[in-house]
């Protein structure tokens, strides 16, 4: 059995403030991020108990990597020989000597880069020292319509064999982006109209609640982190009777960490092996 896991926790402050995000310039009390630490520590505990093949993505609120406790839980993970994959999202902010005591062929990074927050050479610096160590990631940003000839420069100056992604501004008004702007998006990021435009999801197949759950500092266990409905608990095992096939119950799914999984889209055979990490299969 392989099992995925979307572990997001008590985490919510980030060093950074873009102007559309929620999360902007928040802080965590020192004992929201005791009690953080404390959680992940159990999660890997956890983890490194199990028998089963096991994948892992970090998706916190905040930013992660400037925590020690994230750090050293990707590189724990990273050195269990039956863990697949241990990757987070982040903004790629810190430094990188972490990586040297990783497993370097299972950790990978999502990075999102925000040009309000970071200059593109000093992100692109980081990019490279990434190709250097040999560190699977991805690259994408925000598609805000003020950052287009920012999101082409910054595909031009990454290398050709590091994947890039856009995500959909949101909420944005209507007819937000012309038939111009998407195809110069999607000329970068071939599966942009998927989060533009999400299918409908009611009733559509997802491997979400089957071998793909959502995890909490609790350790309660849910299909995805988009359908509340608790399955059990990841610590006293009661989850795992619980997974099963199931179809989706929203009426649309908008977010990649969620309709990627779905076997009806593109994502599972397109990114086969670089679902978490957002990296697809030809890289």
């Amino acid at each position: 059995m392989h099992l995925s896991l979307l572990y997001r926790g008590r985490l919510s402050s980030c060093n950074y403030d873009c102007g559309y995000c929620p999360f902007a310039k928040t802080y965590d009390s020192r004992e929201a991020l005791r009690r953080d630490a404390a959680d992940l520590a159990r999660f890997v505990d956890w983890a490194g108990a199990q028998r089963m093949q096991l994948s892992v993505l970090f998706t916190p609120w905040g930013e992660g990597l400037v925590r020690r406790h994230y750090r050293q839980a990707l590189v724990a993970l990273s050195r269990m020989a039956h863990v697949r994959r241990a990757a987070i999202q982040t903004n790629l902010c810190v430094g990188l000597r972490w990586l040297d005591e990783a497993d370097l062929g299972k950790l990978a990074l999502w990075c999102t880069y925000h040009p309000t927050q970071v200059g593109r050479a000093a992100f692109l610096a980081r990019c490279r020292e990434l190709d250097r160590r040999g560190v699977r990631h991805s690259v994408g940003m925000v598609g805000l319509l003020e950052d287009l000839d920012e999101i082409e420069a910054m595909r031009r100056e990454l290398p050709a064999t590091t994947p890039m992604w856009v995500n959909a501004f949101d909420p944005r008004p209507p007819d937000y982006y012309d038939v111009a702007q998407i195809a110069r998006i999607e000329a970068i990021d071939p599966h942009f109209r998927y989060n533009l435009a999400p299918a409908p999801s009611l009733g559509a197949p997802c491997l979400t609640g089957e071998s793909v759950v959502s995890v909490d500092g609790d350790g309660e266990v849910r299909r995805c982190h988009f359908v509340d409905q608790p399955l059990g608990n990841l610590y006293d095992g009661s989850f795992a009777a619980q997974l099963r096939q199931r179809a989706c119950p929203n009426a649309r799914c908008d977010c990649y960490i969620g309709y990627a999984h779905r076997p009806d889209l593109p994502f599972q055979r397109d990114y086969a092996g670089g679902v978490l990490e957002r990296v697809p299969s030809f890289v």
